[in-house]
């Protein structure tokens, strides 16, 4: 199932939160203000939630990969490069960017085709 591009970004951005393997409240907050910014009316995450906690850390780059589509295809390059700045924030938030992290970014500019 496609989904918009909002719901896309936060699928991105909770996977990126946990590719290092440790939920950071400070990423919480960029992901809350991704939130704010993306979605101006109420929307129940409760699907959302759970499909990304039960989503198997095996499947994280397949899942990612799908949510770059959907969100590439349902935005304008001025939207992704936003995008890109909060996914980017939300790495560095804990002070520290992973390996895998890294490895994350790069593919979402290899996806949307960003240098």
């Amino acid at each position: 199932m496609k989904m918009n591009k909002a719901v896309a970004g936060y699928h991105m951005l909770m996977i990126l939160s946990e590719v290092d393997g440790d939920f950071a409240g400070s990423e919480g907050i960029v992901i809350v203000k991704y939130l704010k910014d993306n979605f101006p009316f109420h929307i129940e995450m409760d699907n959302e939630v759970e499909i990304l906690s039960t989503l198997q850390r095996e499947k994280y780059l397949e899942h990612f990969r799908k949510a770059a589509e959907d969100f590439f295809s349902d935005s304008t390059e001025h939207e992704r490069s936003d995008f890109l700045k909060f996914a980017i924030s939300l790495v560095k938030a804990d002070a520290q960017i992973t390996g895998d992290e890294n490895k994350y970014i790069d593919i979402l500019c290899d996806c949307w085709d960003i240098n």
